[in-house]
């Protein structure tokens, strides 16, 4: 049995979480890579998948294993890379998580530039509102906005945008326009809860500052809700000016207490810790640094 092979179908079946999806991105019958598993499960004399409702699972042993084989496997094709020169453009599988509203608005519509520019390499975007474990899901580089919680990864900050308060017209025109920070406490607040975000904001015009805590009768835990509310008149909301960009370019969001300001909201490239950032993953994320620099 051919070892890197072994490696690279173990590595597919773990990202894939089935064996047919791996066989499906390998090419392959599902048979085949059955087989090769199980061939890799008895050289190594332990095992390595576990099947579960939601599909495979790697076991403790075979997380280890797939978190060697993937590292390897990055190395060679990093050299690769650097054998045939930058100008034959990068290759292999790139894995990218994402925020899916932000990436649905600022990322997605952009993506086949990017594969142009590289003709030989594969992307899987994985779109998750919460933070996925970078090894344990296979991601190459996670994009991640508002603070970040884990200390021990490496990251690198690409983009900022302001926060606001932002509501439709027609919400606006029914509860009337607040003037004054203090005023937001008797509007409807569509809260966007997720870990690192708080409920306190912090507005500031010139040298005064004003805490406003929201306490909203909504709560909602990914943006694309937060939209939808907001879209649907039914609150305002504090929120970066990403997640309602086409409608604040349109006029069907509107910007209050503009002459007050919020810290800015970072998007952060982070990396898996433990090794070096590959050359796709650092080109991905210079990528979306120019996009949203213009």
């Amino acid at each position: 049995m051919d070892r890197w092979q072994a490696m690279e179908t173990l590595v597919h079946v773990v990202e894939a979480g089935s064996f047919s999806e791996a066989a499906r991105r390998l090419n392959v019958g599902q048979p085949a890579v059955s087989k090769v598993v199980a061939q890799l499960e008895s050289g190594l004399g332990v095992k390595l998948l576990l099947r579960s409702n939601r599909g495979l699972a790697p076991t403790e042993s075979g997380l280890a294993y797939y978190q060697g084989a993937r590292r390897a496997l990055d190395a060679a094709a990093e050299a690769d890379n650097s054998a045939r020169g930058a100008s034959t453009g990068l290759g292999g599988r790139l894995v990218v998580s994402a925020p899916v509203t932000f990436a649905r608005l600022h990322v997605m519509p952009y993506l086949q530039r990017f594969l142009d520019q590289h003709p030989q390499l594969k992307l899987d975007v994985v779109l998750d509102d919460r933070n996925i474990d970078l090894m344990e899901g296979g991601a190459d580089l996670a994009l991640r906005i508002g603070p970040l919680i884990d200390s021990d990864m490496t990251a690198r900050r690409i983009g900022r945008s302001p926060r606001a308060v932002l509501a439709t017209p027609a919400y606006l025109a029914r509860f009337g326009t607040p003037r004054h920070p203090s005023e937001l406490v008797a509007h409807q607040a569509i809260v966007y809860s997720r870990p690192g975000s708080g409920k306190t904001c912090l507005f500031q015009r010139d040298e005064e500052q004003e805490p406003v805590s929201l306490e909203g009768r909504m709560r909602v835990s990914a943006a694309e809700g937060v939209r939808a509310a907001v879209l649907a008149d039914m609150g305002l909301a504090v929120v970066s000016e990403w997640m309602f960009a086409p409608e604040l370019a349109d006029g069907r969001i509107q910007r209050v207490l503009e002459d007050w300001t919020l810290p800015d909201v970072d998007l952060w490239a982070v990396f898996p810790s433990g090794r070096k950032a590959s050359a796709k993953a650092r080109a991905f994320a210079a990528f979306i640094e120019e996009l949203l620099a213009l």
